[in-house]
């Protein structure tokens, strides 16, 4: 009992998804002893989910990687295997009895009504019934605590992950975090690094802003601007990776980090997003278009460097017309912007007309 009470006090002190995980896996270590253990989190992604295995024990010992960036080498569909895809169809715990007599048990973690995450445990065939009730309460304790954490890193209308969010997956991403190469718990003399992608892949930050939407408040009223808003983010859930970062920043503005591309690949994807909207019609209000601003992420930003260039993309967007997609880079090389001064951090349009908004 006191091994129990002191897990829940170490678990109940976390505020971060991997440092959770973490002392999710010691305390299952150490209570039960499972034969393996996987923590999924799950991500939406069109029609099938995609699940990430951020933490769980091997045969070679424990690992846990950064919950909050997920890695492609440790991602696959949940389809893929039949007790997590039997576990999401039915939303409740199940159960495969392995050839050698183990018992493999899968448990959901539901956050407004969507999976967010299963708990992969086997455990041997003589594990006995007080033991099972004992795991069914860590897992119900975990994803109690989850619920929490999500409560405060979600945005409520969206339910898009919040500025709050956003800080700790920019900082994450920027290589300011104690992560190693694939985001795995490292101690504090381990190198870090930074996890922008050479070879002309970059990962990329865009700021979108829907046009005038001040109007739509104005004519329509809030109940309906917040419709909107809630039928833009699942316009965005629809165009994007399931890895790509979607936030609600604010008001009617959504900041998107892509993972790794080419700035053709990159523009791509976001003019495709752009069209989507232009060309959706959005209950009571018909059509309504989006401006969006893009950097990439450099080696040395802080995040608000990165943040800065969108904006000022996003601004020379508005400032020309409106529903377009502008990258700060190609802006500097054509002249339109210019660019930062390192020293001072100041920018200034060159000269020229401005077309009327």
């Amino acid at each position: 009992m006191l091994q129990l009470i002191s897990h829940i006090v170490r678990t109940s002190s976390k505020r971060d998804r991997t440092e959770i995980n973490a002392a999710l896996i010691d305390a299952m270590a150490d209570l039960f002893r499972p034969d393996a253990l996987t923590i999924y989190r799950c991500y939406a992604s069109g029609r099938k989910t995609v699940v990430f295995s951020c933490a769980g024990i091997r045969r070679d010992g424990a690992f846990v990687h950064n919950a909050y960036l997920p890695d492609r080498r440790y991602c696959h569909p949940l389809d893929e295997d039949p007790l997590l895809s039997r576990c999401k169809r039915e939303k409740s715990v199940c159960l495969d009895v392995l050839p050698d007599g183990a018992n493999r048990l899968a448990f959901p973690v539901i956050q407004f009504d969507q999976l967010v995450y299963i708990i992969d445990v086997t455990v041997p065939s003589d594990f006995s019934a007080d033991q099972r009730v004992l795991l069914m309460g860590v897992t119900e304790y975990f994803g109690n605590h989850i619920g929490l954490l999500d409560y405060g890193e979600t945005d409520t209308l969206t339910t898009l992950a919040n500025r709050k969010t956003f800080d700790k997956h920019l900082f994450e991403l920027l290589g300011r975090g104690g992560h190693g190469d694939d985001g795995s718990r490292t101690t504090p003399s381990t190198p870090r690094r930074r996890r922008l992608i050479g070879g002309g892949a970059h990962h990329w930050l865009a700021v979108c802003d829907i046009d005038r939407f001040k109007a739509i408040n104005d004519t329509y009223g809030h109940l309906i601007g917040d419709e909107v808003l809630v039928t833009l983010s699942q316009l965005m859930r629809q165009a994007f990776r399931f890895d790509d970062q979607l936030f609600r920043f604010g008001g009617e503005e959504f900041v998107i980090v892509l993972q790794p591309a080419s700035r053709e690949d990159a523009s791509g994807v976001l003019e495709r997003f752009r069209a989507s909207v232009e060309g959706h019609r959005f209950s009571r209000v018909g059509h309504i278009t989006v401006s969006v601003g893009c950097s990439r992420l450099r080696p040395h930003d802080t995040p608000a460097d990165v943040i800065d260039r969108a904006d000022e993309a996003l601004y020379y967007c508005k400032e020309n017309g409106r529903n377009r997609v502008a990258m700060h880079e190609h802006l500097v090389e054509c002249g339109e912007l210019a660019a930062r001064d390192a020293r001072t951090g100041e920018i200034e349009l060159f000269e020229g007309p401005v077309e009327a908004a």
